[in-house]
């Protein structure tokens, strides 16, 4: 098991504030009977998204002991860094956008939270049947998500047969040792999805890039740059290149807390969102969390593509659409195999 003292992720996020990033993980909680969020905002430079939750939900009264470990078994290892090196050099490739609506011009927004943003939140019943579907189907939650949020997505894009590719969180708990259970513990994986690629393919591509164990070489480039200046780090931001290739956002899911219901405070009541942030070089950012059974999805946009929560709020209709068509496709061939096994 790597041990880890210190967090080499941290400056990173702290050198982007400084060139006007807001580097804050959204988190929302619709309280019972509201229609509208209480948003609280964790600094990336001190939180990962899991350890962001946890210290929210630990602040008003939750009891979580060990946090939420890494599942796939493969163990740390320089050589993936080493093969990867190619791949950190290549020049970036940016998908087009069509026309987006703007929405208001704000001024001074840095520091301040992405105005575009939208979210979705499945009832118990639409969550289990997700989660079954996905069993049956061979998959995991997260592919069933990342081919569906791309599908909503593609027809925002100049090219809409375009390769999209997503950064995926990878949480290292359990593989990494660290002083506190709630700081940065992620590492990230790059999956690209094809127009023509079936559920099926995108499972197969995040499962291979996780064997080619793409996420310690992304960990390992991290703690080497602990060499670098903070002049060094801010120049690699601003060129686009402190991550290993252009992404069109980030894609997150912090899992299934508390399916047992033994979370009761009133101040923890309800459904959460979450949403990793939004940078220049990675323009949107889709988040889904799994509490006491109830599968959110959030959207929001960087400020330089838009600041009207039309766009955002057209993405996840095109992203419930899409898994809810899926879903009833997919639960009524599952009864038809059953009635034909009888």
């Amino acid at each position: 098991m790597a041990h880890d003292g210190n967090d080499a992720i941290s400056p990173w996020f702290r050198d982007a504030e400084e060139l006007g990033e807001f580097i804050g993980i959204r988190f929302g909680r619709l309280a019972p009977g509201e229609t509208e969020p209480e948003w609280t905002y964790m600094r990336h430079a001190e939180f990962d998204g899991i350890g962001g939750l946890a210290e929210i939900l630990r602040r008003r009264g939750a009891e979580l002991n060990r946090l939420m470990q890494i599942k796939y078994p493969l163990a740390s290892s320089w050589t993936p860094f080493i093969k990867a090196l190619p791949k950190y050099l290549k020049k970036r490739r940016r998908l087009k956008w069509l026309p987006l609506e703007r929405g208001p011009i704000v001024m001074d927004v840095a520091q301040s939270p992405p105005l575009a943003i939208a979210w979705h939140v499945f009832d118990e019943t639409t969550t289990t049947h997700i989660r079954r579907v996905c069993r049956k189907a061979g998959v995991t939650v997260n592919s069933f998500l990342v081919k569906h949020l791309t599908k909503a997505i593609r027809p925002f894009l100049e090219d809409q047969s375009s390769v999209v590719p997503w950064m995926i969180p990878v949480n290292l708990r359990g593989k990494v040792l660290r002083e506190n259970d709630t700081t940065n513990y992620s590492s990230y994986i790059g999956v690209k999805v094809s127009s023509y690629e079936t559920l099926q393919d995108v499972h197969r591509n995040i499962y291979a890039a996780l064997g080619r164990r793409e996420h310690w070489a992304n960990w390992h480039s991290y703690q080497l740059s602990r060499i670098l200046t903070s002049r060094m780090r801010k120049a690699l931001i601003t060129r686009g290149l402190a991550i290993s290739e252009w992404f069109l956002g980030g894609f997150s899911n912090l899992g299934d807390w508390d399916p047992d219901k033994q979370i009761r405070m009133p101040a923890c009541q309800g459904a959460w969102l979450f949403s990793p942030p939004v940078l220049r070089v990675q323009l949107v950012g889709a988040g889904c969390v799994t509490f006491q059974n109830r599968l959110s999805l959030t959207i929001q946009a960087h400020p330089d593509l838009t600041n009207s929560s039309s766009v955002p709020r057209a993405w996840i209709g095109n992203w419930v659409k899409e898994i809810e068509m899926d879903l009833n496709s997919l639960l009524e061939e599952s009864i038809a195999v059953s009635h034909c096994a009888a």
